[in-house]
């Protein structure tokens, strides 16, 4: 595939890049990634998969937008409270890079409806806001072999996982590093979360989508990086599958 002048223009930072270049660029424009939920996470790594020119993006959320969402979800203005998510979201991205197929689901991903909306997708990053819905979407990544990056906040501290059971055997999967549904788990809207936070791990979720798209670098497969926003450190944990998962044991 070609590109024309103005692609040329638009990722000439990625094409001087020797780990993404031309043909890199080419595999970002045929890929088809799938973000669930449109929010803090996925908001920010939708913006950087449309400015990197992946070829189609699936947003989905069930949600509307509240004025509470502004404080992080920057991809929303004060105009857009009781807007749905996804399609709001979905406008923000075709104006942003209008060579990019944007489809909007404005729905709750459910263990019904996960196997069809992420059908044919290159890549699933999920960072919606509830262990139901991740342990659905990471069912649904391992059974139709699909990489799943899997992004969390809360308070001051969030993290990134690349999840591969589905791709490579002996790699765990989501639910090897979250066996069961925490019974005191915390989220965002019980114990805060500082805004910029969800900018920095969702788009430590698009780096590692646009590297495993890419093949560039080491993808936090079977690893999960954990980033203090207080203390301004990371670590990387190695995660190990557990023989016992219901899901990929």
């Amino acid at each position: 595939m070609s590109m024309n002048d103005d692609e040329i223009e638009r990722y000439a930072r990625h094409l001087v890049l020797k780990e993404i270049g031309g043909p890199g660029q080419q595999r970002l424009r045929a890929a088809s990634a799938v973000i669930v939920g449109a929010g803090g996470l996925g908001g920010p790594a939708a913006l950087y998969l449309a400015a990197a020119g992946v070829g189609t993006i699936t947003l989905i959320d069930p949600d509307t937008v509240s004025l509470d969402n502004l404080q992080r979800q920057i991809q929303f203005a004060t105009a857009d409270i009781g807007q749905p998510k996804a399609q709001t979201a979905g406008t923000g991205l075709a104006r942003l890079n209008p060579l990019v197929n944007v489809r909007a689901v404005q729905a709750e991903l459910t263990p019904e409806n996960a196997a069809s909306v992420i059908a044919g997708a290159d890549i699933v990053l999920d960072g919606c806001d509830n262990f139901e819905t991740r342990f659905a979407v990471n069912a649904a990544c391992h059974k139709q072999g699909i990489p799943l990056v899997s992004g969390a906040v809360g308070r001051w501290t969030g993290q990134v996982g690349v999840f591969t059971s589905g791709v490579k055997v002996g790699s765990p999967c989501y639910q090897c590093f979250v066996p069961a549904i925490p019974p005191d788990a915390e989220t965002c809207e019980r114990v805060g979360v500082v805004g910029a936070l969800t900018g920095v791990v969702g788009s430590i979720m698009a780096l590692e989508a646009i590297k495993w798209i890419t093949g560039a670098g080491e993808p936090l497969a079977g690893r999960l990086m954990i980033y203090e926003g207080l203390a301004a450190t990371s670590r990387t944990l190695t995660l190990r599958r557990d023989p016992a998962c219901p899901i990929c044991g």
